[in-house]
C-alpha cells in the first residue's frame, strides 16, 4: 500500500501571488508540445513541405491553449456542475483549483484548430494530423496535475500499488489518474509517434488519437470513482466519462477504417 505525498497545491507564492502546480502542469504540457512539434518538423522531411515551422507552431500553441482552457472549463461546467456554477458564477474563472473537462477542452481545441486552418489556408486534417501524435504529452502533464491535486482517484483496491489519498478516506484506492497518465499519455504518445513517422492518409492520425484516448478513458473509468454529484448514469457502471468518450471512439474508428493508412499519392 502506498500513501499519497500530499503535495501542497501551491507551487510558488511570491508577495501573495500563488502559482499552483495545476497551472504549471498546463505550462509544461504546452511547452512539451511545442518542442516535440519542432523536433518532428526537423526530423521528418515530409512535414517540411507544409506550413510547419517554429513561427506557425507558436501560433498553433496560442490557438490550442485558448481552445483547451476555455473549452475545458466550459465543458466541465456544462457536463458536470452546471447548477453549482450558476449559483456561484465567479468560481468559473478559478481554474487553478481544478475542474477542467477533457471532452470540453477537445471541442474547444477543434474549434480553435478550424480557425487556425482557415487562417493558414490548409485543410483541417492537415492540422489535426500534425497535432495528434504529440497531443498525448499534454494529457500526461494534465493527469499529473490531477495526481498532485488528489482528484479523480479510483475505487478501493488491495493491489500493492493501491494508494491512500488524504481526501479519499482510510482505504487504499486505484491511482486512476496515474493509469490515465500512462495509457492516454505516455503509451498513446509512443504509438502515435511511431505511426506518424511516415506520411499517412488524411484523418488517419486524428483517428488514432481519438481511439487511443477514448479506449483508455473508457477502460480506466471502470476503476475510477464517478463524480459524486453524478454517480453512475446507467447499470451502476456507466459513467459520464464513458458516455462522452463513446462518440470519440466511433469517430476515431470511422477515420481510421475509411481510408488506407498511407496516402494514395505521397
Amino acid at each position: 500500500m502506498l500513501v499519497h505525498p500530499n503535495f501542497d497545491p501551491v507551487a510558488i507564492s511570491i508577495f501573495g501571488l500563488e502559482i499552483h502546480w495545476y497551472g504549471l502542469m498546463y505550462v509544461a504540457g504546452f511547452l512539451s508540445c511545442y518542442f516535440l512539434w519542432v523536433h518532428r518538423v526537423k526530423r521528418y522531411a515530409f512535414l517540411q513541405k507544409s506550413i510547419w515551422n517554429p513561427e506557425s507552431i507558436s501560433d498553433l500553441i496560442f490557438y490550442g491553449a485558448l481552445g483547451a482552457v476555455i473549452g475545458g472549463r466550459l465543458g466541465y461546467i456544462l457536463f458536470y456542475k452546471p447548477g453549482d456554477y450558476l449559483a456561484n458564477p465567479l468560481a468559473i474563472v478559478q481554474v487553478w483549483e481544478g475542474g477542467m473537462s477533457f471532452h470540453g477542452g477537445l471541442l474547444g481545441v477543434i474549434v480553435a484548430l478550424m480557425l487556425f486552418a482557415k487562417r493558414h489556408r490548409v485543410s483541417f486534417f492537415a492540422v489535426t494530423d500534425f497535432v495528434a501524435p504529440v497531443a498525448p504529452i499534454g494529457l500526461f502533464w494534465g493527469r499529473i496535475g490531477n495526481f498532485i491535486n488528489q482528484e479523480l482517484w479510483g475505487k478501493p483496491t488491495d493491489l500493492p500499488w493501491g494508494m491512500v489519498f488524504s481526501n479519499g478516506g482510510p482505504l487504499a484506492r486505484h491511482p486512476s489518474m496515474l493509469y490515465e497518465a500512462f495509457l492516454e499519455g505516455l503509451l498513446l504518445l509512443i504509438v502515435s509517434w511511431w505511426l506518424a513517422s511516415k506520411p499517412r492518409a488524411a484523418g488517419f492520425m486524428s483517428g488514432v488519437f481519438l481511439i487511443g484516448y477514448a479506449g483508455a478513458r473508457i477502460l480506466v473509468e471502470f476503476v475510477r470513482v464517478p463524480d459524486e454529484h453524478l454517480n453512475y448514469l446507467l447499470f451502476d457502471w456507466v459513467t459520464m466519462g464513458q458516455v462522452l468518450s463513446l462518440p470519440m471512439l466511433i469517430l476515431g474508428l470511422f477515420l481510421v477504417l475509411r481510408t488506407p493508412p498511407r496516402p494514395l499519392v505521397s
